[in-house]
């Protein structure tokens, strides 16, 4: 396993090349900048879409992914999976996880740490779940199933709240810190979640990464955000991906980045969606300060995954 919390698997009998994505900053992919990417000829960026949306099994989707992942790093983001539900994992929608990591190869694999199913009712977000020890063997248990079925590690990425249980009795931090050290699992350390939640919940963002397993982070994701108010008048902020980043995440990235060195970085940017020079321009953003921070990493500071240890 390499140091971002991937399985190095290369067997010849690839097929796609293995383009490398440490230090590299990207982007979503949307389709309608398919042609404004291949116009701008090969650049130094990766990509990330959503699992659920190429779970057919060809079509246009796949014809245009197929034309991404020959020229640039894959990152694959599961957001269905509902790791964080009582209910039992639905086998189907994992072996179909399973067959799109074998047919694209990506170079990193993520899921969020909620839930978003009950019963037969499928939710359009992400929701939070109660911080409890059952809680945690019921993820622990989700996380090693599947990992165990895609034969890899996986990077869980900290939501974004806007509520919190009663129920909890263990923070956060300390959650997802156990959670690493039960199943090996590495982090998607998504910087404007921690905004938000920090924001709305009234903590520290800073007291908060602080307290976070930083050295298990395998990617990071940046976005953008919208205010609102509640019923009572207070602040509101909404995970909205409908933006650029607010200065406040950059000011976190920088921290993250100054302490831990450059790993894979991602803008998502997911409705009121740019043209493709404004979406790439916020990538080289972020590249930009990833390359200031790049002496550290040949100088020997690590991200060792996790190491499983009963």
């Amino acid at each position: 396993m390499d140091g971002g919390g991937r399985t190095s698997r290369r067997t010849g009998t690839e097929r796609f090349p293995a383009h490398p994505i440490d230090g590299l900053a990207g982007t979503s992919f949307k389709h309608e900048h398919l042609a404004g990417i291949v116009a701008g000829g090969i650049q130094q960026i990766f990509f990330e879409v959503h699992a659920e949306n190429y779970m057919g099994a060809g079509g246009p989707p796949h014809h245009a992914l197929e034309q991404i992942r020959n020229n640039y790093p894959l990152s694959l983001h599961g957001v269905c999976m509902s790791i964080g539900g009582p209910q039992p994992l639905d086998q189907a929608h994992l072996n179909r996880f399973k067959t799109l990591i074998d047919r694209y190869e990506p170079a990193l694999v993520s899921e969020h740490l909620a839930w978003s199913t009950h019963a037969t009712t499928y939710y359009n977000d992400l929701l939070p779940l109660p911080y409890t020890q059952a809680t945690l063997d019921s993820v622990s248990d989700h996380i090693d199933q599947v990992q165990e079925r895609i034969g890899r590690p996986i990077l869980l990425e900290n939501p974004s709240t806007y509520v919190v249980f009663k129920e909890s009795t263990l923070a956060e931090t300390e959650f997802i810190r156990e959670l690493v050290r039960r199943t090996g699992c590495g982090l998607l350390l998504d910087l404007n979640n921690v905004f938000v939640s920090a924001t709305n919940q009234g903590y520290s963002a800073i007291g908060y990464l602080n307290d976070f397993p930083l050295k298990h982070v395998g990617e990071i994701h940046l976005a953008g955000h919208s205010r609102q108010a509640d019923d009572e008048g207070r602040t509101l902020v909404i995970d909205s991906h409908d933006g650029p980043v607010a200065d406040p995440v950059w000011k976190l990235f920088e921290t993250v980045i100054g302490g831990i060195g450059p790993v894979p970085t991602l803008v998502e940017w997911d409705s009121a969606i740019p043209d493709w020079p404004v979406l790439r321009a916020e990538a080289m953003a972020a590249q930009q300060i990833l390359d200031r921070h790049l002496q550290p990493l040949k100088s020997g500071i690590a991200h060792a995954p996790a190491r499983r240890t009963a």
